[in-house]
């Protein structure tokens, strides 16, 4: 008898904690719904909704913004330049064959490609520009990198050894006015030693490509040319600069140049793109991080103005209060009432957030250049910034983590009006009434 007895009291106790909830939450919201007699906190109570929707929306936005920026930054980089690159310590690699071979042993490494680099000018009629010439084999070249995607007039193909023909970048071609099959004249630095002096090398070239990359300082300072040209050009006979490399997972390029490194045989350099450009990766980063912290700070300014919110709400409703704690609700559930309350403002100011920042983020590329129509400008200029245009990668890891963080300040921010209501002594609420 005495255990059917304890299992029905427990049956009872759950029950009617059952039922505290649900009065709670009913309460909360109501109260939530109900028109106030004091229109103020009703304002105060949609500037928090929409403070708390516009700092998840902007922390969504830039967020997506930066992976972009990341994202496009990565892909032109290793659209131009290399996963691994060996090469000489003396700026010059012999036997690059077997270089390649022995780096191509490796399970991870794709492809490998040859190349020769070196600094040259450019002159055409009187116009000169300095440049980075890169000597390539355009068959080879296709498996490291993804010049042939950029080509925007003209092939690859056409750089054929003994014709002495030249790809251009678009801005480069652009400042010296030349086109498809013009003729531009290549000056080395290395000079001939000759009677009368040192004499720079010559080498007039047909322009026989044009490639765009999207990156002004590629667009504006490379020029390629076939591998046996630069070497007859630069005179390194069978010699190249070095070897890029190709491997199946970018991200894994730094471990695997450890791992080449006592594979090859020869005194070289081995160094991955996480360093040949670091600066670039490092500082989107920052800016990232940064970024995330400020704009957090606009959800917490509105999670004060929650604050302020239900302090008022709480003064406001003292004399419902003080019934509900006659009528024998507990301090926990008055507290509980007030949480529900601010917890449901909160949520749907995150709600409205959260959409608008996905349908913004989502809608970047046609958003901005709408606005930059109607203003006149451009936010970007090439000639300034590596990336002209506004990219955007959302990730739903990064919605998951802002939409946690604003639903914990929001729930935060009930906490001390809750227990203050939590604390109204009925008889005082009621003495005047």
């Amino acid at each position: 008898m005495q255990r059917w007895r304890s299992v029905y009291h427990s049956a009872f106790a759950k029950y009617s904690a059952r039922m505290a909830l649900a009065y709670e939450l009913l309460i909360g919201l109501r109260y939530t719904r109900a028109k106030r007699r004091n229109h103020f906190i009703s304002f105060i109570s949609l500037i928090s909704m929409a403070g708390i929707g516009l700092g998840v929306a902007a922390l969504i936005v830039v967020l997506s913004v930066m992976n972009g920026f990341q994202k496009e930054l990565r892909t032109r980089i290793l659209g131009v330049a290399s996963h691994i690159q060996i090469t000489g310590i003396s700026g010059e690699l012999p036997d690059w064959q077997s270089i390649a071979a022995q780096a191509a042993q490796h399970p991870e490494v794709r492809a490998t490609a040859p190349f020769v680099q070196s600094q040259g000018m450019f002159s055409v009629d009187g116009e000169v520009k300095g440049a980075l010439i890169r000597g390539i084999l355009p068959d080879r070249e296709d498996t490291v990198a993804d010049f042939r995607k950029t080509i925007k007039s003209g092939s690859l193909d056409d750089l054929r050894p003994g014709e002495f023909g030249v790809v251009l970048g678009a801005d480069l071609a652009r400042s010296l006015h030349v086109y498809l099959g013009d003729k531009v004249t290549l000056i080395a630095p290395q000079g001939t030693v000759t009677p009368a002096g040192v004499v720079p090398r010559v080498r007039a070239f047909r322009v026989v490509g044009i490639f765009e990359v999207g990156m002004y300082e590629y667009d504006a300072g490379l020029a390629l040319i076939h591998l046996a040209d630069a070497q007859k050009l630069y005179q390194m006979g069978d010699m190249v600069s070095g070897v890029r490399l190709k491997v199946d997972d970018l991200f894994k390029a730094p471990r695997i140049a450890r791992e080449l490194a006592p594979m090859i045989n020869a005194d070289a350099y081995l160094h991955d793109w996480t360093k040949s450009h670091a600066n670039f990766f490092r500082a989107v980063q920052i800016e990232k991080t940064m970024m995330f912290i400020i704009l957090s700070l606009i959800v917490a300014v509105a999670a004060f103005n929650l604050v302020s919110t239900l302090v008022m709400a709480v003064t406001d409703k003292q004399a419902d209060i003080a019934i509900l704690r006659t009528l024998g609700a507990r301090p926990r559930s008055i507290m509980a009432i007030f949480v529900v309350q601010g917890a449901l403002v909160g949520m749907i100011g995150l709600g409205l957030g959260v959409i608008g920042g996905v349908a913004l983020a989502l809608n970047v590329d046609v958003v901005v250049p709408a606005i930059e129509r109607l203003l006149g400008t451009q936010f970007l200029s090439k000639e300034v910034y590596y990336i002209s245009d506004l990219p955007s990668d959302l990730q739903w890891g990064d919605v998951w983590g802002v939409t946690g963080i604003a639903f914990a300040l929001s729930l935060l921010a009930t906490l001390y009006p809750s227990w203050r209501a939590s604390r109204v002594n009925p008889a005082e609420a009621l003495r005047y009434e």
